[in-house]
């Protein structure tokens, strides 16, 4: 990988994506979009992998893309920028679709498409200090390739006003909104995104897997017959699973079970 993103895998299975360009308040072009794309595809069939942590360094999240990159594609065909379009809608279906926990640490600034990355993510902590913006409509653009991910995050009703104000979210107004998680003062970041990593290490990593899909699945249908039969279906072939079978042995016998290392 590029020094422009940074990857480490630690012993427990924390897999931590540093977005390094702090210079550009860590703003995306289209080799940034092809980096985070490949590294999230690896990542989600690495079997070492048991967690992803995406992150940044310097004083802001992400401002998006890059301003430069932007103008740069207004200048391209119409089948470029459509090539171009979908490299980014794949990153963020790639974020989106991660069978494994992610976590995005928000630092400052997320404005644009990194509001997209953030709202991907199953568990997002900013600062008191973070602020989100769907700033595209300032400069003529519209949020359109994170939109449904956004939408699904903070609702139709709330995405309306965001997408045509591009107004500035303070952290309060962000997590109710649902999209930030947990708020905590900056120099308690690290330790919060810590403690909660130590918390999915705790858990199953096929059972995390499984819910995450099932979310997908129940979230999208209204409760009929079919909804009812796919649960059932998911809880009896889940408790067949040896992960299952290892967790209740161990919640019986008082030790920890083997996942926990």
């Amino acid at each position: 990988m590029s020094e422009e993103l940074i990857t480490h895998l630690d012993s427990r299975g924390v897999f931590t994506v540093t977005m390094n360009r702090p210079e550009f308040h860590n703003a995306f072009d289209e080799h940034q979009i092809a980096r985070l794309t490949q590294t999230l595809n690896n990542a989600s069939s690495n079997r070492d992998v048991k967690l992803v942590v995406l992150g940044s360094t310097g004083k802001h999240f992400c401002s998006g893309a890059d301003i430069n990159y932007m103008q740069r594609m207004g200048g391209h065909s119409r089948e470029e920028n459509l090539a171009d379009a979908s490299a980014l809608a794949e990153l963020m279906k790639t974020l989106n679709g991660m069978p494994k926990p992610t976590l995005a640490r928000v630092q400052g600034a997320a404005f644009g498409g990194a509001v997209g990355l953030v709202c991907c993510c199953d568990i997002v902590i900013g600062t008191t200090s973070t602020v989100l913006s769907l700033s595209e409509v300032k400069i003529g653009l519209v949020p359109a390739t994170i939109g449904p991910y956004v939408i699904q995050a903070i609702g139709q009703r709330i995405a309306r006003r965001l997408f045509i104000t591009g107004e500035r979210i303070n952290a309060s107004d962000a997590q109710i909104y649902g999209m930030l998680h947990i708020v905590v003062e900056e120099k308690l970041l690290d330790d919060t995104v810590d403690s909660v990593v130590e918390q999915l290490l705790q858990n199953s990593p096929n059972a995390m897997k499984i819910a995450k899909e099932m979310v997908f699945h129940l979230s999208s249908e209204s409760i009929n017959d079919d909804m009812i039969d796919l649960t059932v279906k998911t809880i009896a072939q889940i408790r067949e699973s040896n992960e299952a079978k290892e967790g209740l042995s161990a919640f019986l016998e008082k030790r920890n079970p083997a996942w926990q290392k």
